[in-house]
């Protein structure tokens, strides 16, 4: 049978399968198997197989993975997190919509140490929705805001999701890392100008917030300095080539948990409770990474990758008709497949076809992300977004998601802006000599 058949069978059979609501991970790893029987035999495929599952085993930077979830799980159940918000309140809170911008700023600053967005949503939600509410803060705004600025923590390094990224696609993590520093500022300071817009011209949609004197809003800033100090330990020491990416996230935790302790805010049930969980979600990200892996190595063999850049270059398509196209496909992608499923999903396709229209896999990396972040909040799937229902079950669904859509428009504003200007993004990762 013709290679690219079998590719196209197997894609439409794994949809199928995804349809039917067979997990991503394992409908890729079905279609895999299947197709590289049936282009090279049971012996090739069983050879495949084994040797994935060992290379993404043996792989020194999935360490990283527990390593960063490790530091996700110490923040949210240390009450840092609380700390940050606390301090970030007290410097934005007069600012019109002030509370907003304070919960915006509070999950960038939680992403910094957690690389994880629906945790991040989950922890930064019930401190952020009762403090708005008592300023009478509009409700779609509220709870759009912290939706929105979840997603942060899946850009702003360290990123879990880069992490997946770079090991799909042998790209530096961390150059990934720093690549995505200034984008996520940008963001942050997107969605905080997006706020005050709003609420200067609508006071009633976020009053500003208490009055603090200078010397009770410079005392906040001692309980955030452990947080700060981490980041600037983990991110400076990558980009000061002091140590690896996987090296850093052991020394991330170690710093968590050396301020945990010293601070008395952390016991044996939720240290255990913490690997517990950080073991249980890198399992889930190692089978799908996996997957990943699988399908690629099907798109090689059946050359179905090869064909599509051909069949572009007799259309002639543009650079921009093609990243035009490229945007509206995770935009459709992302209306019924979370992060991950995106990711693995279409990498394998994409790839080559980024890399021949001259763009650096570093640059992909954050493009992607930032476009599978507007997954997390795009109806019917947004998955922030039901996350932020279950905490504010009187606010509904069509409210959350009204409250999300400035904050999607922006996004998609920078990802023009960084298309058109990749600049934007490689500036920090050229200047340390990564990319």
């Amino acid at each position: 049978m013709d290679p690219n058949l079998i590719g196209i069978l197997g894609f439409l059979g794994m949809l199928g399968l995804i349809v039917l609501g067979v997990p991503i991970a394992f409908s890729m790893l079905a279609t895999a198997c299947i197709g590289l029987f049936a282009v090279g035999g049971p012996n090739h495929a069983e050879t495949q197989i084994a040797i994935t599952f060992t290379d993404v085993g043996a792989n020194f930077v999935m360490v990283a993975v527990p390593l960063y979830f490790m530091m996700g799980q110490l923040v949210q159940r240390t009450d840092i997190a609380y700390d940050l918000y606390e301090c970030v309140y007290r410097w934005l809170g007069r600012l019109p919509g002030g509370l907003a911008i304070s919960s915006v700023v509070a999950c960038a600053g939680f992403g910094a140490v957690s690389g994880g967005s629906v945790t991040a949503v989950a922890t930064m939600g019930p401190m952020c929705i009762p403090a708005m509410r008592r300023y009478k803060y509009d409700d779609s705004l509220a709870t759009g805001c912290i939706s929105a600025a979840g997603t942060l923590g899946i850009l702003i390094p360290p990123s879990i999701i880069l992490i997946g990224y770079g090991i799909l696609t042998e790209t530096s993590i961390g150059a990934l890392f720093i690549a995505g520093i200034i984008p996520g500022v940008l963001m942050t300071i997107g969605y905080s100008a997006t706020i005050a817009i709003r609420c200067a011209m609508n006071p009633e949609l976020g009053p500003v917030g208490e009055k603090f004197s200078l010397e009770e809003k410079v005392r906040s800033l001692n309980k955030v300095l452990p947080i700060f100090l981490t980041f600037i330990v983990v991110i400076g020491g990558i980009y000061g080539g002091i140590f690896t990416p996987t090296e850093a996230a052991g020394v991330g935790v170690f710093c968590l948990l050396a301020i945990a302790f010293v601070m008395r805010r952390l016991d044996w049930p939720n240290l255990k409770l913490s690997f517990l969980k950080s073991m249980q979600t890198s399992g889930m990200i190692f089978v799908i990474i996996c997957g990943g892996h699988m399908m690629g190595k099907f798109v090689v063999q059946t050359e179905l990758t090869e064909g599509l850049i051909k069949w572009m270059e007799v259309q002639d398509f543009s650079a921009f008709t093609i990243m035009l196209g490229l945007s509206l496909l995770y935009i459709a992608l992302g209306m019924v497949l979370d992060v991950w499923g995106m990711l693995i999903l279409t990498i394998p396709f994409t790839f080559p076809i980024i890399l021949g229209l001259n763009y650096s896999p570093v640059w992909y990396g954050v493009y992607a992300v930032i476009m599978s972040e507007l997954a997390l909040i795009t109806p019917p799937v947004g998955i922030n977004v039901y996350v932020m229902a279950k905490m504010a079950p009187d606010v509904p669904l069509t409210k959350i998601f009204k409250g999300v859509a400035p904050f999607f428009i922006f996004t998609l504003i920078l990802v023009a802006l960084i298309t058109v200007f990749p600049e934007i993004v490689m500036w920090l990762p050229e200047s340390a000599g990564m990319s």
